[in-house]
């Protein structure tokens, strides 16, 4: 993305915030294929932490600035582009609409000139939302609180439902919500939940019904798959059974859903060699994270023993 490019990038999803939230719904979104953009530079409340004591996965905890480098890792390697920029205003384009059509899409300027469209906007900053002020809804996004004397406005983390929806169509809130926002890994967890929401939505948009569009991400055992569940025309009846009969999609796109989700399907299943080599790497990508003397000290240490 180049901030002196004359037409706006385009994206199915920007993300304003890199924080637990904002990567993690990202990594959904990506993962599915849904070109995705996270926008991070803001004031950032993790990044108060002296110690990350209480994520799962991490016994001894994590630095702060350790657990940011992977976060930021595991959404770029999903196809996240992360931008270091701020987002300054969300609009809906009103140019070349017809009247009292609703508009379709956002356009986001950043501080450092960039101007990106997009289909969908997830609200990931736990700090000032000053930049939805232009969607027009100030008055059911923000409320105010007297303190001292003087009155201060905030955003509702109330406007947002539990599953991150708005009353405006296509604009998500992973942060802040209540009280998810308060710790890192309740914040990662929204974040997933509102991800998995953006790609149903998509999915929607895409002609599946409701109950074919909130899909799983997950991968399992190919030696635990019944025989009959590789064949692709086990998978075509199915999906033949299961789609409603009053399915507003011509033939041919019908055909093409119905073949998506059978790929969809089959990559879900992976070799025991493919669980190796995924073991490894993993393990790989998690060593470049951590000083290489304290992996010799540790090797010094086990060498000893």
């Amino acid at each position: 993305m180049t901030a002196d490019s004359d037409a706006a990038d385009r994206y199915d999803v920007v993300i304003v915030g890199g924080g637990p939230a904002g990567c993690s719904a990202g990594v959904f979104t990506a993962r599915y294929g849904l070109d995705t953009v996270v926008f991070d530079r803001g004031n950032s409340s993790l990044r108060r932490c002296a110690h990350l004591e209480n994520y799962l996965g991490f016994p001894g905890g994590i630095d702060v600035e350790t657990f940011y480098d992977l976060a930021h890792d595991h959404a770029r390697e999903a196809g996240c582009d992360l931008v270091d920029d701020l987002v300054e205003s969300v609009t809906r384009p009103d140019a070349d609409r017809e009247e009292d059509a609703e508009p379709s899409g956002f356009v986001v300027e950043t501080q450092d000139g960039r101007t990106v469209e997009a289909a969908s906007v997830v609200a990931a900053a736990r700090y000032d939302a000053d930049y939805l002020r232009p969607l027009g809804d100030e008055d059911a996004m923000f409320e105010s609180h007297e303190h001292d004397g003087e009155v201060h406005e905030h955003f509702d983390r109330t406007y947002a439902d539990r599953d991150g929806r708005t009353p405006i169509d296509g604009l998500y809130v992973a942060s802040p919500v209540e009280s998810v926002s308060t710790q890192a890994i309740t914040a990662a967890g929204h974040g997933a939940l509102v991800g998995r929401h953006v790609v149903g939505d998509a999915r929607r948009d895409e002609g599946y019904w409701d109950d074919a569009a909130d899909r799983v991400d997950w991968v399992r055992r190919e030696r635990a798959r019944d025989p009959e569940w590789g064949d692709r025309d086990r998978w075509r009846d199915y999906f033949d059974d299961a789609a409603p009969d009053d399915l507003d999609v011509s033939d041919a796109e019908y055909e093409r859903l119905r073949e998506r989700e059978i790929d969809d399907r089959l990559d879900m299943y992976v070799s025991d060699d493919e669980i190796d080599r995924r073991e490894q790497r993993a393990h790989d990508r998690l060593l470049e994270h951590i000083d290489t003397d304290r992996i010799r000290a540790y090797l010094d240490r086990v060498d000893g023993d």
